[in-house]
């Protein structure tokens, strides 16, 4: 069995508008669904992603208004890195964020930047047969656009102790140092860990609260029992209703999770409309009422697309 590399990376927002304008209008990616935390209903969880919706591409964000800023930390993902086709398009993004006001900073083949509320971000030149992952916007062409997700980065204290886990448990492949790979017949993508600062890190906006890595709907009670066996304790299998899902937490401390491919985002909605509307699981839309009443305010992210 093999991971078929990142499903979603899930981070932490205080402003949803922001977030929205931010990731729809400046980075490019479609809002494909508007819907609420499942373990908290009364606040988002958005997702962006391709146009399609598809795992691979979508960076989802639970909204906790008016939250403080988060800082990084030893167990904590800390850059989110996505793939873009060609230097071309480093050099599209380096004008279009300073544009925005936004600093970024070229290391070779590799752009980093923050979001709007400090969360690392990288845009990566990368040789691979993964099909890109594309969202449609007018003012991004699409072979200049993010193309889905490269890997994460995270602060780890022992890196060697997450190594038999991540090797032996969930067959990441070793890429030298304190990075692996994993890839399925699909997508790949990278894991890798850095020093952490000396400051504590604290969970707030613009940090990520898990890594999710995807799984073919028949292979995830195995995964379930391979974490198990390896003493990564998994949660029982969780029904998401666009997804299912096991939680657990390597060695290191970060929060993975373990997703399958499907049903996907077309289970509620039609594809053409995806992310306009505030979608609900069943069990959930009792309360959509309630929940509409108290959900922030968001602006339309679909008008400006084509």
């Amino acid at each position: 069995m093999r991971l078929e590399g990142i499903h979603h990376v899930t981070a932490v927002t205080g402003d949803a508008p922001q977030n929205v304008d931010f990731y729809t209008r400046v980075l490019g990616l479609r809002l494909v669904k508007k819907t609420v935390n499942q373990d908290d209903p009364t606040v988002y969880h958005l997702f962006y992603a391709d146009e399609e919706g598809s795992p691979g591409s979508d960076i989802t964000f639970f909204e906790y208004p008016g939250l403080p800023r988060g800082q990084a930390g030893a167990g904590m993902v800390h850059t989110v890195a996505f793939r873009v086709g060609s230097e071309e398009a480093l050099s599209f993004w380096v004008h279009r964020l300073g544009d925005e006001g936004i600093d970024s900073e070229l290391d070779g083949l590799r752009l980093r930047f923050d979001d709007p509320e400090g969360m690392g971000l990288e845009l990566a030149v990368v040789e691979a047969a993964d099909e890109p992952l594309i969202a449609s916007h007018p003012d991004i062409p699409a072979e200049l656009a993010l193309q889905g997700f490269d890997g994460v980065r995270a602060y780890a204290t022992e890196p060697e102790a997450s190594r038999p886990f991540l090797e032996e448990a969930l067959a990441f492949e070793s890429a030298g140092g304190s990075a692996w790979v994993i890839r399925g017949e699909e997508r790949g993508s990278f894991y890798a860990y850095d020093e952490p600062p000396a400051e504590r890190g604290r969970s707030g906006a613009g940090t990520v609260h898990h890594v999710a890595w995807s799984s073919p709907m028949d292979e995830h009670e195995a995964w379930r029992e391979r974490v198990a066996q390896a003493g990564g304790r998994p949660t029982p299998v969780i029904d998401r209703f666009y997804f299912r899902s096991i939680y657990f937490r390597e060695p290191s401390g970060v929060l993975f999770e373990i997703a399958t491919l499907g049903p996907g985002f077309t289970a509620d909605e039609p594809l053409e409309s995806l992310g306009e509307s505030l979608s609900l699981p069943p069990a959930y839309e009792p309360l959509r009422e309630r929940l509409e009443h108290v959900l922030t305010p968001l602006p339309d992210a679909r008008p400006a697309r084509t």
